[in-house]
C-alpha cells in the first residue's frame, strides 16, 4: 500500500484535532464562497431561464450529499487509520487486499490508480480556482479604491505571484499554515455571520424597498423551484463544501489519527455546511433583488437581483454597499472593502489548505510509483514533500491565468473541478460499501444505506453536469462542454502515462493473485 515516508526521513505528527478541522475548515473557507460564487451561481441558466432562485436548495442538496459522503470517508478512516497521506487513494486498494478471495484482491491497484488519477481533477484544480478568485478579488478591491479596472495581464500576474508566495508558505510545513488557519476561520465566520444578521433585518425593516427582491417570502428561498434548478446549482455549490475529506490525507502528520480524522471531518462539514454556509446564503437570497443590486446590461437595460448579480464580478460587496449605505450613514464602501478583505484572508487560507492537502496523495502515488518519482521528494528540513508542491504551485498558476479571464472561463474550471469532486466522492462511497462487506462489524444502515446513497448522489450531480452541457443552452452549455472537454483530457493522459509508466513495467493493472503484496503505509 502506499506510504507516506521517505528514505530521507518521515512527517512530523503535529496536528492535533483542532489542527486537524481547522484545516479542513480552511479547506471549505469559511463563508468566502459566498462572496466568490454568488456570481456563478447568478449567472447559471438552463433553457433560458435562470436557476439562482434555487441557489439555497441547490446548497442545501450538496449539504446532504457532502454529509452522507463524509460518513464514508470517517468510517474508512476508522477502520484505516494508517491510512497516512493516502485518503481515498489508499482505502481503494486496503478495502480489496482485505478481501478473502483472490480474485477480488487483483483487482486492487486499478482501483487505487483509478481513484487517485481522477482525484487530481479535484485537488490540482481546486488550488487554481482559489488563486483566481484572490486575483479576481484584488481587481475589485483596486476598483473600488482607485475607480479602474484591472486588465487580465495584471490579473494574470497577481495570480502567478499569489501561487508562488502560497507554495512556499506549504513548502515551509503544515503547522504555519495551520496557525494561520484557526486565526482566519475566526475572522471570516465572524464577518459573514454579521452580513447575514444584518441583511436579513435589512429585508425585515425595509420591506417594501424600491427595487422589490426576488424572494417575495423566506419560503421561496428554502423552497425548491425546480428539482432539475436544484441538480443545477448543486454542481456549483458544491465546490463550497468540499475539503472536509482532506484532513483523511493528513493522518501521517496527525498525533492520534484513528480517532481524530474521523471527528475532523464531520465536526469541519457541520460547522461550515450545516451552520455557517445554509444561515449566510439565506441571508443573501432573502435581500437579493432591485432595492439591493443593479447594473446596466447589453444596449443600455437595467438589470436587477439575480441578472444584475450575473454581471457584478462581487455581487455580495454590491449588496454590502447599498445596505451599509441605507443602514448606517452612507458607509457601505468601507463596510463592503472590510468584508472584502476577510474574504482575502479566507482564500489566502484556502489555498495553503488546498497545498497542504492535495498534493499529499500524489505523493503517495509518487511513493508507489504511480506517478513521477520528483511528487515523492520529502524535504529533509521541512518533512514536507516539496517535488509535489512546488509542481502543483506551477500547475496552479497556470490554470489560474486561464481561470481570471472572466466567468465563463472562472465557471469552466470550477465544472471541471466539480466534476473530479463527484466522480472521487461517489467511488469512495462505493469503496465504503466494499470494505465493510465482508466485516463483522458492518451494520445495513451505516454501511450500506448510507454510502450507497451517497453514491446516487454523487452519480447524479455528475449527470447534472453532462445534463446541463446538452440542454443548457448558451454560455451555460458551452462552459459544460469545456470542462467536460477537460476531464476526458485528463482520462487519456492517465491512460497514457499508466502505460507508458517505466518505473512500473511489466506490473499489470489487474494483477495475479500470487503477485500481489501488502504493506503498511506508515
Amino acid at each position: 500500500m502506499s506510504s507516506s515516508t521517505a528514505t530521507g526521513g518521515e512527517m512530523k505528527r503535529t496536528l492535533t484535532l483542532t489542527g486537524i478541522t481547522m484545516n479542513a475548515m480552511s479547506f471549505i473557507a469559511p463563508g468566502a464562497f459566498l462572496w466568490t460564487t454568488f456570481q456563478l451561481q447568478a449567472a447559471q441558466s438552463a433553457g433560458g431561464a435562470s436557476t439562482a432562485f434555487d441557489m439555497w436548495t441547490g446548497l442545501f442538496f450538496s449539504v446532504i450529499l457532502a454529509m452522507l459522503t463524509a460518513y464514508s470517508y470517517s468510517e474508512l478512516a476508522r477502520i484505516y487509520p494508517n491510512a497516512g497521506t493516502g485518503s481515498s487513494y489508499y482505502f481503494a486498494e486496503a478495502a480489496l487486499l482485505d478481501k478473502e478471495k483472490a480474485q477480488h484482491r487483483r483487482f486492487a491497484r486499478v482501483s487505487k490508480i483509478t481513484i487517485g488519477w481522477i482525484s487530481h481533477l479535484y485537488y490540482w484544480i481546486y488550488p487554481a480556482i482559489m488563486v483566481a478568485f484572490t486575483a479576481t478579488l484584488f481587481g475589485y478591491i483596486y476598483q473600488v479604491i482607485t475607480g479602474q479596472t484591472l486588465s487580465w495581464l495584471v490579473l494574470s500576474i497577481i495570480a502567478v505571484v499569489f501561487a508562488l508566495i502560497s507554495g512556499y508558505i506549504a513548502f515551509r510545513g503544515i503547522s504555519g499554515s495551520t496557525n494561520t488557519a484557526i486565526a482566519i476561520n475566526v475572522i471570516q465566520l465572524t464577518s459573514l455571520f454579521a452580513f447575514a444578521v444584518v441583511a436579513i433585518i435589512f429585508r425585515l425593516s425595509h420591506p417594501h424597498a424600491v427595487g422589490g427582491y426576488e424572494m417575495a417570502h423566506a419560503t421561496g428561498v428554502i423552497f425548491p423551484h425546480s428539482l432539475m434548478h436544484v441538480i443545477y446549482q448543486s454542481t456549483i455549490a458544491i465546490l463550497l463544501l468540499v475539503g472536509f475529506e482532506s484532513v483523511t490525507a493528513l493522518g501521517a502528520e496527525a498525533k492520534n489519527p484513528d480517532k481524530d480524522i474521523k471527528k475532523g471531518v464531520i465536526l469541519s462539514l457541520a460547522i461550515q455546511g450545516l451552520v455557517a454556509y445554509l444561515f449566510e446564503y439565506f441571508a443573501a437570497n432573502y435581500v437579493v433583488g432591485g432595492a439591493t443590486i443593479t447594473a446596466i446590461g447589453q444596449h443600455g437595460a437595467k438589470l436587477t437581483g439575480y441578472a444584475a448579480a450575473a454581471t457584478d464580478s462581487a455581487p455580495l460587496g454590491t449588496m454590502i454597499k447599498t445596505i451599509g449605505n441605507q443602514m448606517f450613514g452612507g458607509i457601505g464602501q468601507t463596510l463592503a472593502l472590510l468584508m472584502a478583505a476577510t474574504v482575502l484572508l479566507a482564500l489566502i487560507g484556502t489555498t495553503l489548505a488546498c497545498l497542504n492537502s492535495g498534493v499529499r496523495i500524489t505523493y503517495s502515488m509518487a511513493r508507489d510509483k504511480e506517478m513521477p518519482s520528483i511528487l515523492g521528494l520529502l524535504h529533509g528540513k521541512f518533512a514536507t514533500p516539496h517535488g509535489g508542491i512546488w509542481v502543483l504551485t506551477a500547475a496552479t498558476a497556470a490554470i489560474a491565468i486561464y481561470g481570471v479571464k472572466n466567468v465563463d472561463t472562472l465557471t469552466q474550471i470550477t465544472l471541471a473541478s466539480n466534476a473530479g469532486t463527484f466522480i472521487v466522492y461517489g467511488l469512495t462511497c462505493l469503496i465504503a460499501i466494499v470494505a465493510f462487506a465482508s466485516r463483522h462489524d458492518k451494520h445495513p444502515i451505516k454501511h450500506l444505506a448510507i454510502p450507497g446513497l451517497g453514491f446516487l448522489m454523487n452519480f447524479a450531480e455528475f449527470v447534472g453536469i453532462i445534463y446541463l452541457a446538452v440542454m443548457a443552452g448558451g454560455a451555460t452549455a458551452s462552459d459544460a462542454y469545456i470542462a467536460m472537454g477537460m476531464v476526458a483530457v485528463w482520462v487519456v493522459v492517465g491512460i497514457v502515462w499508466i502505460a507508458m509508466n517505466p518505473q512500473k513495467r511489466g506490473v499489470k493493472l489487474i494483477q495475479a493473485p500470487e503477485a500481489l503484496k501488502t504493506s503498511e503505509a506508515s
